[in-house]
């Protein structure tokens, strides 16, 4: 079954009485070079265990099954489900789990843990879900060895970007992996066709982040993004005013703020679109002297 193929994609769709779904963000892969590139990115082997989110038709499932152990596919419609089994059914080592990702990972039981060592995902996912599935991942015991995913173009180019366009999102993911985008992705290689182009980004996580103690990252990243177009002294300097450790209520004093910057080889008029991943992670260890620095 040639699931690249609108004709045959409307043809199945017609048959189980579906439709692709705007709310769930169902956009069909139709484009086969574009799929190779997925798969070769993922450079999947035999023995490989990878966990698809969002399957759809089944149209990446199937090619992800030629070459590894087992894939395990969670797809929350479904009808989409219903569909599945008739595109994978002739592959033994494809399991389809129906259910919404998002819930799965509150679960104590969840699939996530239950996954072997070095497991990889590779999936065309709903442009809503790219953050929280990134961070959710990243941020799980049992991390993933690579992860592969067809995203929005802008967002992927938001995720790997370098200073001076650094964001909130490029250090969250940057501080867990290295991010690089693949290929684009035209929004003509989907059907329907969605609003905006695509990209193929390749995440690999990084060894060595449980040292670094990830809330007080978390907050001065934050804390350095409150007003992106202000100073990071001033920012700094009101943002985080508020901390037990100042007990000061209306804001950090502008010099002990300086002399943490500067003892960490960054200027205060600077902005936080400038910083590497580095120099937060340099701060976030300084962080627990910011009290006592004069």
């Amino acid at each position: 079954m040639q699931l690249t193929s609108p004709k045959t994609i409307k043809e199945l769709l017609a048959k189980y009485g579906a439709a692709p779904s705007k709310t769930m963000g169902q956009n069909f892969l139709v484009h086969a070079p574009t799929l190779a590139k997925i798969v070769e990115a993922a450079d999947i082997g035999a023995q490989d265990t990878v966990l698809e989110i969002g399957p759809g038709l089944g149209t990446l499932t199937q090619a992800l099954a030629a070459k590894a152990k087992k894939v395990i596919a969670i797809e929350k419609d479904r009808g989409m489900v219903e569909i599945l089994k008739e595109t994978e059914g002739k592959f033994g080592n494809v399991e389809v789990i129906q259910g919404d990702v998002s819930e799965i990972f509150k679960s104590q039981l969840s699939i996530i843990n239950q996954l072997p060592k070095n497991y990889k995902i590779v999936a065309n996912i709903p442009y809503y879900l790219t953050s929280f599935l990134i961070r959710s991942f990243l941020e799980t015991d049992n991390r993933p060895q690579e992860i592969i995913l067809l995203i929005q173009k802008e967002v992927a180019q938001r995720i790997c970007a370098k200073p001076p366009h650094m964001s909130i999102l490029a250090a969250s993911v940057q501080f867990y992996a290295t991010a690089k985008i693949v290929s684009t992705v035209s929004r003509g290689c989907f059907w329907p066709a969605p609003n905006v182009d695509s990209a193929i980004i390749k995440i690999t996580p990084n060894i060595g982040v449980s040292e670094i103690p990830r809330e007080t990252f978390f907050k001065i990243v934050k804390a350095g993004f409150s007003q992106p177009r202000k100073q990071l002294g001033n920012n700094f300097c009101k943002a985080l005013g508020n901390e037990p450790a100042f007990a000061q209520g209306s804001g950090v004093a502008k010099e002990t703020v300086t002399a943490w910057l500067q003892k960490n080889n960054i200027e205060p008029k600077r902005r936080a679109e400038t910083l590497t991943v580095e120099d937060w992670i340099n701060l976030t260890k300084s962080y627990s002297q910011l009290s006592s620095i004069t």
